[in-house]
């Protein structure tokens, strides 16, 4: 794909580099997307596995689902998109990454200034007392894992539906869309909110808006630029005009 001389242009003049990034960007690195028809959700129901209800009437199923995710996470390694977006940060100083993933491919990759919407399946916490749980999480017997400090039930530090995003995550990422020049949005669906509001905003405020997807999304109708490519492909090819 050839990449318009403006395009080119409004990455090499950012002072203020925002990218959000979405299950496709971990695709390629072997976790499944929840919204595609051959993905997580279309063969659980996501209230029962992703919900406080789920969760208080079912702990063992939600703590079966969430071990099985880590398992696949903790055996994936970032892809050509991750490595290159950090690259990115070695040439952009002030790029800021927010991520709706809980997988930290972003961290592993070597990325700083990461933002976490949804939190991170790799930790866990007390459902009842908040504080963080450094447990082992797989028990003898199918036991539960229980708070050291309140004997409460332990939960992993996701967002799950029905729940409030992290308050400083969603005010910093305004605060970065509204102070970014340039705005790319990579492998998302663009229909999660508030997440998917980040881009409107960033438009709003006078940011040049990128959308990264090999498909049409809910956003593309507003999109300044768009890129019909996988992530790791774009990024390696944005990576190369930044070098040269």
């Amino acid at each position: 794909m050839e990449y318009s001389e403006n395009f080119v242009n409004r990455l090499l003049q950012s002072k203020r580099l925002v990218i959000l990034t979405g299950a496709g960007t971990s695709a390629e690195s072997g976790i499944a997307t929840f919204r595609d028809p051959e993905g997580l959700w279309s063969k659980f129901d996501p209230l029962e596995l992703a919900s406080i209800d789920g969760f208080l009437a079912n702990p063992k199923l939600v703590w079966e689902w969430y071990q099985y995710r880590v398992n696949i996470i903790n055996n994936a390694k970032p892809n050509g998109g991750h490595l290159a977006i950090t690259e990115l940060q070695k040439i952009k100083d002030n790029l800021v990454i927010v991520t709706q993933n809980v997988d930290r491919l972003h961290q592993k990759a070597g990325s700083k200034n990461v933002i976490e919407l949804h939190g991170d399946i790799i930790t866990n916490r007390c459902f009842d007392c908040e504080k963080q749980y450094l447990g082992k999480t797989l028990l003898p017997n199918n036991e539960l894992p229980k708070c050291n400090f309140c004997n409460g039930k332990i939960r992993p530090n996701v967002v799950w539906f029905g729940e409030q995003l992290p308050q400083k995550a969603i005010s910093d990422s305004e605060n970065h869309a509204k102070k970014s020049d340039v705005f790319l949005i990579a492998g998302t669906s663009s229909e999660v909110y508030p997440a998917a509001g980040l881009s409107y905003l960033a438009k709003q405020y006078g940011s040049f808006v990128i959308e990264i997807n090999p498909n049409e999304t809910n956003f593309s109708s507003s999109a300044d630029y768009i890129i019909r490519e996988k992530s790791s492909h774009a990024f390696q090819n944005i990576l190369n005009i930044l070098k040269d």
